[in-house]
């Protein structure tokens, strides 16, 4: 792969451009959706747009993550409003809760996302792509009851993501399923080799042909009653009569309520749902990265951090890295940051210039976009890949989408995550020590060599592996690989040890202790500051391998 995408945010601008503006079509109704389901002003959505395109995109270490409202955080806000009293008081919840991921960012917090295994966050890829493209269908219709952006099983008016697909019947407009239609086929045929080979469909990008006709055939269908769009069939962003109305749009916190302790505890469970959404959405973004960049997972806190402090005080949303945003930046050809600074730039300039232009698109047009979204984020050959990778990886990452689909995001990655915690525990279970039967059918000798790390969780194998060694036999337990052994694991092989003596068993201890473990990232991190000698810088690209360093 070339390395254009390392010459600077700048240089990628051809390809950033066209993906800033496909994600800003994508983001515009997102917004508005969440806004809505929040039950806060849907300018509030507009704002945190803005806010996670332009300040977090500008302060984030990621260079294809896109930031902003998100649907996940919407029955959080929904509850908070409510129980303070006014929107006003919640943006000073949202102003803590960026302090306190500023903090967060600060105290090195980042790391959590880390721990998240593989299997769950493609798993949770999966799933969103799963929920995206179900929750587009009956948008695809006319049938608009869900708000648009919504990721939970249980819709506002009580149907869930399946019964919606059975009502959407009772609601199908003639002029949103050929709006559909058609951008499917355009999108399809752009997607196909021939048409990537000429120059021109090259340059132009095939969700903004689908906008554009969209938005024309919405002008021609409103002279046609039977083929007509509903408002709600269309986005709907705030129009103000003038530019002075504009600015009218944003509110501002209520300091006064500082001292309710109720604004402290939203502030916080703000701060750590937005914040645990952001950093699996930041390992799901890495993932899909063509160019496989790790983004600084601390850094990515503080900018986020700062943006929810700026969105709360000026009356946006809270705001976290969302995926649905992010995966369409790349699939799009996003490179580099510019991407998502760019879409909050042409979201507070149509916003502010052009909104009545911008309610001329259909929500068809967009929910045939969102499908292509929906399908590469699951396809059918990841499944098929997992499925080869064994029963350890397939079983969270199965897991981990139905949970997605059935409740929502963090309730499905959590179940997939105690799948996943389960299969290594019971695998820790079944591999306490390695056991060569070879060796043993050559002398008779039982060699049980322990693991590098022996925990409590190992005391259950270990204890019943000794109970069924018969008497008189000879035992060697080697422990010389052994960087860790668990007290309680040393406990029981001292008492096989005494009680070896009653029943004939001849037994040799190797190395046996309670080893006392360094902290390995602490000494590599003094020893890449302080101790490695500088090194000639080499040519970017170019890997050099020599022999193992002895420790």
């Amino acid at each position: 792969m070339n390395q254009e995408h390392n010459k600077g945010i700048f240089s990628n601008l051809k390809y950033d451009i066209p993906a800033s503006i496909i994600v800003f079509l994508v983001a515009v109704p997102l917004c508005l959706g969440i806004a809505l389901a929040s039950g806060a002003p849907l300018f509030s959505g507009i704002i945190a747009g803005i806010i996670g395109g332009i300040v977090v995109g500008a302060l984030s270490g990621s260079q294809l993550g896109v930031s902003g409202p998100a649907a996940g955080l919407a029955v959080i806000v929904l509850t908070a409003i409510h129980e303070l009293g006014s929107f006003e008081i919640f943006l000073l919840a949202v102003v803590l809760g960026g302090v306190f991921q500023l903090l967060l960012g600060i105290a090195r917090a980042g790391i959590i996302g880390y721990y998240f295994p593989s299997s769950v966050i493609k798993g949770m890829l999966s799933g969103i792509g799963i929920i995206i493209f179900l929750k587009q269908i009956p948008h695809a219709v006319g049938y608009d009851k869900d708000y648009e952006g919504s990721m939970a099983f249980i819709s506002a008016d009580g149907h869930n993501t399946f019964s919606q697909l059975y009502y959407m019947f009772e609601a199908v407009s003639p002029g949103a399923l050929v709006i559909t239609s058609i951008s499917l086929v355009i999108l399809i045929l752009w997607e196909q080799p021939f048409m990537k080979k000429i120059r021109l469909f090259q340059l132009v990008q095939a969700p903004l042909i689908v906008v554009g006709l969209g938005i024309a055939l919405n002008l021609l269908f409103q002279g046609m009653p039977e083929w007509a769009l509903r408002p709600d069939q269309t986005v709907a962003i705030p129009v103000p009569e003038t530019l002075g109305g504009f600015f009218d749009q944003f509110t501002f916190p209520d300091f006064s309520a500082i001292g309710n302790y109720s604004i402290w505890v939203t502030g916080l469970t703000l701060a750590i749902v937005a914040s645990l959404e952001t950093l699996l959405c930041l390992e799901a973004t890495d993932k899909l990265d063509p160019f496989k960049r790790v983004t600084p997972a601390n850094q990515e806190l503080k900018a986020q951090g700062i943006g929810n402090i700026i969105s709360g005080l000026i009356g946006g949303l809270p705001i976290t890295q969302v995926i649905v945003r992010s995966s369409t930046n790349i699939q799009s050809g996003g490179r580099t940051k510019m991407a998502a600074i760019l879409h909050g730039f042409v979201l507070l300039g149509c916003a502010m210039i052009i909104p009545a232009v911008l309610n001329l698109i259909p929500l068809a047009s967009l929910a045939a976009i969102l499908f292509l979204v929906g399908y590469k984020l699951a396809k059918p050959s990841l499944f098929r890949k997992m499925y080869k990778m064994g029963q350890r990886h397939f079983v969270p990452f199965i897991v981990t989408i139905l949970g997605i689909v059935f409740t929502d995001l963090l309730m499905g990655i959590g179940l997939g995550l105690l799948v996943a915690i389960f299969y290594i525990l019971y695998n820790n279970y079944k591999k306490p020590f390695l056991f060569e039967s070879d060796k043993h059918i050559q002398d008779g000798v039982i060699r049980l060599e322990l693991a590098e790390d022996v925990t409590f969780i190992n005391k259950a194998s270990i204890q019943r592996t000794l109970n069924q060694i018969p008497d008189g036999t000879k035992v060697i337990i080697d422990a010389s690989n052994s960087l860790h052994i668990d007290e309680d694991v040393v406990e029981i092989i001292e008492e096989f040890q005494t009680n070896a003596v009653y029943r004939d068993i001849e037994l040799e201890l190797i190395e046996l202790e309670s080893v006392h473990v360094p902290n390995q990232m602490k000494g590599i991190e003094h020893a890449l500051l302080n101790d490695l000698p500088k090194r000639p810088k080499t040519k970017k690209g170019n890997v050099t391998s020599k022999s193992p360093i002895s420790s």
